[in-house]
């Protein structure tokens, strides 16, 4: 299936916030993404699925979304949400390297977030690409008062990480390949 990754606009935002219901149901209040859109520090990407549009508007069909903070040179991740019927194809692993490669065309060094500490498929996703757990916040998600694993990478500019996520964008891509995905664009995300 594939698909191609570009900025959020605000035709996007009535799909992901769908998507955002999906993936968190009980998160309350529930994100204003228009108002997401007009923050300078927020930055926000789609997975569109290719030639597909939206049966209700003929806009891209968006298959997951994915969002940041920049906070000096620190990128706080707040969201990776891919639909249910495209999850465990690459789709949500696709948009981290996004998002990374995002956070270090607006010169962040450091990257940060926050996980449920039971969503272990998503913390092994993390620790593949470097990040750490460096704090528990304890009853942070609001609908079941579950603590989030903070976490984070540092120094993404950096030689060695950069050799690393080389390494898997490459193998990331050959999967992506095998499986119909578009390769990963090697150019900035553009709005």
């Amino acid at each position: 299936m594939p698909y191609y990754i570009r900025r959020m606009c605000q035709e996007d935002i009535a799909q992901v916030t769908e998507i955002d219901h999906e993936a968190f149901p009980a998160m309350w209040p529930p994100a204003n993404y228009d108002r997401e859109l007009k923050v300078s520090l927020a930055h926000y990407i789609t997975a569109c699925e290719d030639g597909k549009p939206d049966w209700r508007t003929e806009e891209p069909y968006i298959i997951g979304f994915a969002g940041l903070w920049m906070m000096a040179d620190e990128a706080h991740i707040t969201n990776i949400a891919v639909r249910q019927g495209y999850q465990r194809r690459g789709i949500g692993e696709h948009l981290l390297i996004a998002m990374i490669r995002l956070a270090m065309e607006q010169n962040a060094c450091t990257l940060i977030l926050e996980v449920r500490a039971s969503n272990t498929t998503a913390q092994k996703l993390y620790h593949k690409y470097g990040f750490t757990q460096v704090d528990i916040r304890r009853s942070y998600y609001t609908d079941n008062r579950e603590d989030a694993l903070v976490m984070t990478v540092g120094d993404i500019i950096g030689a060695v990480f950069q050799k690393h996520l080389h390494q898997l964008e490459k193998a990331h891509s050959r999967k992506l390949g095998e499986g119909g995905g578009r390769p990963l664009p090697h150019r900035p995300i553009v709005r």
